[in-house]
């Protein structure tokens, strides 16, 4: 797959947009104003992002190269590099750490540093992928970013995590499914190039889910039939303790209280949100491809998973739809079948999923 050196950005946040806006506007004596005022911040320092971003076309290198300054890895390198915002909303930001530093004081920092690395490992010891773009572009985080900011974001070149407010969320970094949920956007955007809205968005939502829980069971050395499959319950503070982002065992179950509202995510195509919020269900709708990781994964294994889920993502092209995908990924199985590198049975597996969520 030939890289990319220009493109259009995406701007992929963690916690989806109608989940913020649900949160600033619930009402409830136990919710503090400030966790409301959070979500209010956030919403709109998103959208800021988000409307910066639209119809620009950015050099990556050029970009990236411009925040690693002379103390970070060489381009190239598949390095590591890390930034404290020190709750600031606009760079310059402080450089804390590079690739082979030792630890710092800073806690979300060397998670990002560490899990940042563990995503890099994954994609080349067990998918061959030399970084993100497949050329060893290095990793840029930045940690502490605003103040009770609520959510962190792929940007098309680098990562950005808030702390939360410590009552609804806490830091972002806490979470490994986090920072190998949103480098994977990067991944996306340098192999199929998913649209970021309707289905192709939710396939690129998705996408970073089935590698952000597969890159979670790694570091904590879970597999598929002892894993949550819970997405963002790391993240989550005291006041929705228990709660999660997503489930991709069992979509629409992640969340249902006051400040949150009730999970949206459908786990069949009877239930497909056909709404024009959250760029038409970018993460709403990604909740039928993940139930079918989910399902795949318990039959054959997380990590067999994983290779036929990243050959159908370099397979698929940027405006591809939920039937393109269950082609691409039944016929990736079979491949990977012929090939030896996924147990025989695995494409009638792939196939019965696929039924399972009305997709085949």
């Amino acid at each position: 797959m030939n890289r990319r050196t220009t493109y259009y950005p995406c701007f992929c946040s963690f916690v989806p947009p109608h989940v913020l806006e649900y949160m600033a506007k619930a009402s409830g004596e136990t919710v503090r104003e400030s966790s409301r005022e959070a979500a209010r911040l956030s919403i709109m320092q998103d959208n800021q992002i988000r409307a910066s971003r639209a119809g620009q076309v950015i050099d990556v290198a050029t970009l990236v190269n411009a925040q690693e300054g002379l103390m970070a890895p060489q381009p190239g390198t598949a390095g590591r590099a890390v930034y404290s915002c020190v709750n600031k909303w606009v760079p310059p930001f402080v450089f804390e750490r590079g690739e082979g530093d030792p630890l710092t004081a800073d806690e979300a920092g060397n998670a990002a540093y560490d899990i940042g690395g563990s995503v890099r490992d994954y994609y080349k010891s067990k998918l061959g992928r030399n970084s993100i773009d497949n050329l060893g572009l290095n990793q840029v985080h930045n940690v502490h970013f605003g103040v009770n900011y609520m959510n962190a974001f792929w940007d098309g070149a680098q990562m950005t995590y808030g702390d939360g407010d410590g009552t609804v969320f806490i830091n972002f970094t806490k979470d490994p499914d986090v920072i190998g949920h949103e480098l994977t956007h990067g991944v996306t955007q340098y192999t199929a190039g998913l649209q970021y809205f309707g289905q192709s968005g939710a396939l690129n939502e998705s996408m970073s889910d089935v590698f952000g829980t597969v890159i979670q069971q790694a570091v904590e050395g879970t597999t598929a039939d002892d894993a949550d499959w819970l997405i963002g319950n790391g993240i989550m503070g005291p006041y929705l303790a228990g709660e999660a982002l997503r489930s991709m065992k069992a979509p629409g179950t992640a969340y249902d209280n006051g400040f949150m509202g009730k999970d949206p995510q459908p786990d069949h195509m009877s239930h497909y949100f056909y709404g024009a919020g959250d760029n038409q269900g970018v993460h709403i709708n990604s909740g039928i491809p993940n139930k079918v990781f989910y399902l795949v994964a318990i039959d054959i294994g997380t990590d067999k998973a994983a290779l036929i889920w990243y050959a159908t993502l370099q397979r698929l092209w940027p405006n591809a739809l939920f039937g393109d995908f269950a082609y691409v990924l039944a016929d990736s199985a079979s491949l990977l079948t012929r090939n030896g590198q996924v147990p025989v049975g695995t494409t009638q597996t792939v196939r019965a999923s696929l039924r399972e969520v009305g997709l085949y």
